[in-house]
């Protein structure tokens, strides 16, 4: 029964090791595009900015329209005594029409700055998309974390069986201890419970997930396997630079600062007078005894901006401190947008080389120690509870690789979003 049942355990072993190594990767990036370009049409955070932009779009040609011409309807000298509309020669029924002209150049700068809020909306829509998509690529590696460990722990799961099976075969036969049985069934039930964490994990991920793509958090998704480990080769400055033309944060600050230059001129152009332009017509009343021809006057106003101190001057003051601001935020956002380059990029060397040693270094060691012990507890040279203390290890250092590797490509996925632009090859 012993001999059994360690040729069965060696044989677990080596599906373990193979199944470190296997990958499928033919659908793993196809699955990942499928699920972002789902989510870049259905997101519903993603349609709003998108009605957004389209609420922006009404509003140049408005700011480019006079206002609507003022008509008015009068009477004019109307005697009180007999209201009679013969009695005197000056009474009128009056019609007027007047209309409000901007001083040359004010509705063509109100037309542009509206332009700019369309173009820092659009900007505003890119920062979410690259948002969603960076959310969308860390749950995505989030399953594949939690799914790689589930399979990795329900290995060890039927390995442990088995240890409790050996366990129970010596204690019946008087060569074992019950400090070994349990020690055994005490480890199969911390796995049981680490499989039903991972579970309730993989179900709150996989809501997240389907939350993005606006679906129903209970559908069901697949997850492929075969993630593996991205090249990487970008410089910081290269990625300084691409962050400064490409970051949709930054181009919509940029708009901004634009939109107030524009603003600024507009509030200038307000210490010219705009015009009030109109027509009258006035029609009289012929009396018995003479004819009274109609009457038709025309005028034109303009406004006097008297108090320039306190208005004209103040709101380009405004208009200046507002250009100021936004260029302070402009740098501002680019300190912190390459801060978080340097950071992402000290975690991704440290990720690589931890992945690297635990890959190549922990995992063998890990498994040719527990393999020595299970050639040496065959002999009975090694005890049963260091033959579980190796196992546990090398479980240790398994989902510590599936972690370390899920965070090295959330870690180039946030890095992509800090860029402002896909880094990394998604179609092969």
């Amino acid at each position: 029964m012993k001999r059994v049942a360690l040729i069965t355990l060696s044989l677990l072993l080596f599906t373990l090791e193979a199944g470190a190594t296997n990958k499928h990767a033919g659908h793993f990036k196809h699955t990942l595009n499928k699920f972002i370009e789902t989510a870049k049409k259905q997101n519903p955070n993603l349609l709003e900015a998108k009605n957004r932009i389209n609420i922006y779009k009404q509003i140049p040609d408005q700011r480019s329209s006079w206002k609507d011409p003022m008509l008015t309807l009068g009477l004019a000298n109307l005697p009180v005594d007999t209201f009679s509309f013969r009695q005197e020669a000056m009474t009128q029924k009056q019609i007027q029409v007047t209309q409000e002209i901007p001083f040359p150049g004010k509705t063509s700068l109100r037309k542009e700055a509206a332009d700019k809020d369309v173009s820092i909306a659009k900007w505003n829509l890119k920062e979410l998309e690259l948002n969603i998509i960076r959310q969308v690529k860390e749950s995505f590696f989030e399953l594949c974390f939690i799914n790689s460990s589930l399979v990795t722990t329900q290995q060890n799961k039927v390995l442990l069986k088995q240890f409790v099976t050996i366990a129970e075969s010596k204690y019946s036969v008087g060569k074992g201890i019950q400090q070994d049985v349990l020690k055994a069934q005490v480890e199969l039930s911390k796995i049981m419970d680490e499989l039903i964490e991972l579970r309730q994990l993989q179900a709150n991920e996989t809501a997240k997930l389907n939350i993005l793509m606006n679906r129903l958090p209970q559908e069901p998704l697949e997850i492929p396997h075969g993630l593996t480990q991205t090249d990487f080769k970008f410089g910081i400055k290269t990625l300084q630079d691409l962050a400064t033309t490409n970051r949709p944060f930054l181009q919509g600050i940029q708009s901004a600062i634009n939109k107030f230059t524009i603003t600024k001129e507009l509030a200038e152009k307000e210490y010219y007078p705009d015009f009030q332009v109109g027509v009258r017509y006035g029609q009289r009343q012929d009396s018995p005894i003479q004819d009274h021809p109609d009457f038709v006057s025309g005028f034109i106003g303009v406004n006097i901006p008297i108090w320039f101190a306190t208005k004209q001057r103040k709101k380009v003051a405004e208009e200046n401190y507002r250009i100021l601001t936004a260029k302070d935020s402009f740098n501002a956002a680019k300190n912190d947008i390459f801060l978080k380059i340097k950071i992402i990029m000290d975690k991704e060397i440290k990720s690589r080389k931890l992945i690297d040693l635990i890959k190549t270094g922990i995992i063998p060691q890990a498994r040719q120690s527990l393999e020595s012990a299970l050639a040496g507890y065959s002999v009975d040279k090694v005890d049963f509870l260091t033959l579980i203390d190796n196992q546990v290890t090398l479980l240790k250092w398994e989902i510590k690789y599936h972690r370390q590797l899920t965070d090295y490509e959330q870690n180039l996925a946030a890095l992509e979003h800090v860029v402002g632009q896909q880094l990394f090859d998604s179609t092969s």
